[in-house]
């Protein structure tokens, strides 16, 4: 069994939704995909790539992206905690999961999440320009630290994993210095948006090897403190130079 690691494939670009569409249907059947978020705000689109991932895996494993949480297109009578809810109900209506996941003493554990500011107070730009700000809502009172609560509150669930080989992942950064040094100074604008420093003392707790995340569409490989922290954005069709357009194998057994 492999173990890969694909996020950030933005299937609304008809160039990576064939992507999706051609990869082998024999090739990976004995094997596991962790898709790090971002796929899509629209539930059909969704609805087709897990599903055709997942007559290609041997099982697909995701946490949704904040372009996952977006109402700005559909939904527009629902808050993004009621689109969750309802993503979490079609992951495992398809056969996919975002569970903890078991498997020949492996377990892969999704540890999910929001910005919270811990990396850096948004300026008045960045509140202009991002669009979560527009395409998500939440419900009345909830701040940014808020929606950042509501999700790690989910990872307090997972149970003790001792013993195992351990993977965890995340859409969003558990910690900042995963940006490489090269980013230009006028990139560093979005590093408040980018996660949360929780979510790394969170996925610590279980003691993981690898921690697979995506949302920065910089792809890297780095080891830190003993877990070796992997990117492996698709992105957009014109990021070419920081993402890379292919499946990566993690792991191996």
């Amino acid at each position: 069994m492999r173990i890969f690691a694909l996020s950030d494939i933005h299937i609304d670009y008809e160039v990576n939704a064939k992507w999706i569409a051609n990869l082998s249907c024999d090739e990976y059947q004995d094997d596991v995909l962790i898709l790090a978020g971002d796929v899509t705000d629209t539930r059909r689109l969704l609805d087709w790539c897990l599903s055709t991932l997942a007559k290609r895996f041997y099982k697909v494993l995701f946490v949704p992206g904040n372009h996952d949480l977006w109402v700005i297109r559909e939904d527009r009578e629902k808050n993004s905690l009621q689109k969750f809810d309802d993503i979490c109900a079609l992951v495992e209506s398809i056969g996919a999961s975002m569970q903890v996941f078991r498997h020949r003493g492996i377990s892969i554990i999704p540890v999910l999440g929001w910005y919270d500011y811990s990396f850096g107070d948004p300026s008045e730009e960045l509140k202009s320009i991002w669009m979560d700000y527009r395409a998500c809502r939440w419900p009345s009172g909830f701040t940014e630290k808020d929606v950042a609560a509501y999700f790690v509150a989910f990872n307090k669930k997972h149970s003790s994993v001792a013993g195992d080989k351990v993977i965890t992942y995340s859409h969003f950064l558990p910690r900042i210095d995963l940006m490489p040094g090269f980013i230009p100074s006028a990139k560093k604008l979005l590093y408040p948006i980018l996660g949360s420093a929780q979510l790394d003392r969170q996925l610590r707790q279980f003691h993981p090897g690898i921690h697979v995340y995506g949302h920065s569409h910089v792809n890297r490989k780095v080891k830190i403190d003993g877990v070796s922290y992997i990117n492996n954005a698709f992105g957009y069709p014109s990021e070419t130079w920081i993402t890379s357009k292919r499946l990566m194998c993690i792991h191996e057994c």
